[in-house]
Parts: structure tokens; sequence; C-alpha cells
């Protein structure tokens, strides 16, 4: 007997489609985008620091003299400057690009982060739907059958088959499931609201999981596999071992303060001098110049030394971030992998406990039409079905899920992961 009661609808959106909504439409990814693209910038901006550098400088003034002693003299000077500078040597600078180098791919791993956390934001919304789904089923169904049980218990009392008792405990029965039917059902409206989120529209109609779907279990069938390479391939440790790169980076660039600069300098300045005086003179000059300048800045005051202890604490908390990474993807790959493990015998526990419960029914039934079983007997028996039957579809969407995250924590979870649980679900 299958658990929903719902007409099926002509057409519903599967795990793919849903993602596909997402993709278009979820704001977090699209701000993961802009991140990616501004990232994407910082190499070439560290790359200008080894270029050259041309600027050009112009000026026009005019100047009014009076004095007493001396005739008035007005003079209009102009001209131009143009500067080329080409660094030759400034660890500062190849610091800068190297960092530039390691942003780029740093934002490059952030944009596959957050394209994985949609995919698993995606599976848990829409599960948690179907779930919602389950929940509000069972409580529609235990009301039904409270419902005509309400009604025959109250029908024997009146011919004086049965006693009060039985009244009472139905009514109890269905009274408390009609409360559980009102949370189900304001429990769905939010959980469809969380999927609305992320799609940015109206949640469709969403296909099931079909009975008797087989769970997938980890392959390979060895967990500390997995957990090797989540430590070695985890997008979160991926994310982590950059940082510390950049820091180590930062470093070496704050060191470089201690360092000479030499740059390679040409120049060419064409400055006019008009002046206007009693005895009408001007001067004309143009200047050119190249060589190499060597700057070296010998002491700030003792800022330089307090921006190396600065990046150095910076780089050593990179450090332990890194490390941390590392234990959360050990930790996130055996729970992933003991969640599938553990949702798949719990599933097979429950299919088996969901054929006792139906015959159990059956037998209580049977056994309150002989008088051998009461009618509380058969409520009980019920609800342990349709209980039953709520945790079956709970443990199946757990353990898909559990084997998303265990791709994930090992960094290779993709869209075709949930193609393939496509394959589990019907209209």
């Amino acid at each position: 007997m299958p658990l929903f009661q719902f007409s099926a609808p002509a057409w519903s959106a599967n795990l793919g489609e849903i993602y596909q909504m997402a993709r278009g439409n979820d704001a977090k990814l699209a701000a993961a985008r802009e991140a990616y693209k501004a990232g994407q910038e910082k190499l070439p901006q560290g790359r200008a620091g080894l270029l050259p550098n041309v600027s050009l400088s112009a000026s026009y003034l005019d100047t009014r003299t009076e004095s007493s002693a001396l005739p008035t003299t007005n003079t209009e000077p102009y001209g131009y400057r143009l500067l080329l500078v080409q660094p030759l040597f400034r660890q500062q600078n190849l610091e800068v690009y190297e960092q530039g180098k390691i942003q780029a791919l740093l934002s490059e791993q952030q944009l596959k982060l957050a394209e994985q956390e949609l995919l698993l934001r995606v599976a848990t919304a829409y599960f948690d739907v179907l779930r919602a789904q389950d929940v509000l089923a069972t409580a529609q169904a235990q009301k039904q059958a409270f419902a005509e049980q309400l009604a025959q218990a109250r029908k024997s009392f009146e011919v004086g088959a049965a006693t009060i008792t039985d009244t009472h405990e139905a009514q109890a029965r269905y009274d408390l499931t009609t409360a559980q039917e009102i949370a189900a059902l304001n429990d769905l409206d939010v959980k469809r609201r969380a999927l609305e989120k992320i799609i940015s529209r109206e949640s469709p109609s969403l296909a099931r999981l079909a009975e008797g779907a087989t769970m997938p279990l980890p392959e390979p069938a060895n967990m500390e596999a997995w957990v090797k390479q989540a430590e070695e391939d985890s997008l979160g440790v991926a994310v982590s071992r950059s940082g510390f790169e950049l820091a180590r980076r930062e470093v070496r660039r704050q060191r470089g303060s201690y360092l000479p600069n030499l740059d390679l300098q040409a120049s060419y300045a064409d400055n006019r001098n008009t002046s206007t005086t009693l005895a009408g003179t001007g001067v004309d000059t143009q200047t050119s110049q190249i060589g190499v300048v060597l700057g070296w800045n010998l002491f700030e005051g003792g800022a330089t030394d307090s921006r190396v202890r600065e990046a150095v604490a910076n780089q050593e908390k990179t450090r332990y971030d890194l490390e941390d990474a590392r234990r959360q993807s050990r930790l996130d790959a055996r729970q992933g992998f003991l969640g599938v493990l553990s949702g798949d015998a719990q599933t097979r526990a429950l299919e088996q406990a969901l054929v006792s419960s139906e015959a159990q029914l059956k037998s209580t039934k049977l056994g309150l039409e002989v008088g051998v079983r009461t009618r509380v007997d058969v409520l009980n028996a019920q609800q342990q079905l349709f209980t039953t039957r709520r945790d079956l579809s709970a443990a199946r969407y757990q353990t898909l899920l559990a084997g998303l995250q265990l791709k994930a924590a090992a960094g290779t979870l993709g869209e075709e992961d949930l193609k393939a649980l496509d394959a589990l679900l019907r209209d």
C-alpha cells in the first residue's frame, strides 16, 4: 500500500530539474560567481607590478612679480614630462604577483565549493519537502483510520457491544492526530518555502522516491579509503590550503621591505618659460634622462617589523585553519560513510518491520472480530503501521543524503550524482 494518497500530477520535477532551476536563481551561487570574477582580476593586478609604468605630467603657471627695486616681471612657464619606470628588482612586487595567482586559484576553488554546497542544499530541501509530505500523509491516514474506529466504537456502544472506554480512546487518538495534521501542514509549508528560496519561484510538484528503491552503497566499500581521499581532495581543504599559501607569501612580501629596490628609469621633459620684463627674455629647456635608481628604506619607525610579525601570526592562524579543515574532512567522510551503511541497515530493518506491522494489523482486526482483541489493540496496531511507513521513507531519504555528503567530503560530488538519484524517483 503506497504511503501517499494524493492524485498523481501530470508532471513532477525531479532532483536534477530542481537543481537546474536553482543554478539560474540561487542568490548565494550568483554571489559566488561575482566573487570568482573579482578574484580573477588579482592576477593581472599582481602582474602589473612587474611591468613598465609610464606616466605623463604637464604644468602651466602664470606668475606676476612686482617689486619697488626691480622691474615688474610676468612669467608663464609651462611644459610636460614623460617618465618610464621598469622595476628590475622589487621583492614585494614579485610576491604580490605570486599572491595574485593564488588568489585567482582560491576564487575558483570557492566557486566550486559554492556549487557543491548548492547541490547539497537542493537535495536537502528536496528531501525535506518529501519527508514533510510523508509526515502529513501519515497524519491524514491515521486521522481517517481513527475516524472510522471512532464511528465503529460509538455504534458498538450504542448497541451495548462495547464500553464507553473504547469510544474515549478512539476520540483521544482522533483529536491527537488532528493536532498532528495541523503541525504537519505548517511544516510542509515551511519546507516548501525553503525550497522556493533556492529556486526563486513557486515550488512545483516533486517526483517521489519509488517504492522499494534500492539505496546505493559507497564504492569502494572501505571507509579509510574515503577518509584518505577526503583529506587530500576535499574542497574545504583545498580552500584552506590556498589560504595558507597566500599567508605564507604575505610573510615573504612584508620581509621584502627590508630589501632594496632597483628600477630602470627613463624620462623626457620639455619646459618653456615665457618672461615679460623690460628686457623681455625667456628660457626653453629639453631634458632627457635614462639610468637605474636604487632605493632602500632603512627605517620606518618599527612599522616594517610590526607588519612582519602580523603576517607571521596570520600565517600560523591559516596553518591551524588548514589542520582543522583536514580534521573536519576526515570527520565528514566517516559520518557520511557510516550514515549510508547505518541508513541502509535501518531501511532494511524497517522494511521487515513494515511487513510485520501489516501482518500484526490484520491479525489484530481478526482478533477483534472473534473477541480476543480490543479496539484499543487495533488502534495501536494501526498507529504502529503508519509510524513504520513514515520512518521507512525518512530512513531512505537520510541514506541518500548521507551518500551525497560522503561524496562532498571527498570532493567528488557533481551534477551527475543527482542524475543518478533521479533514476530512483517517479512522478
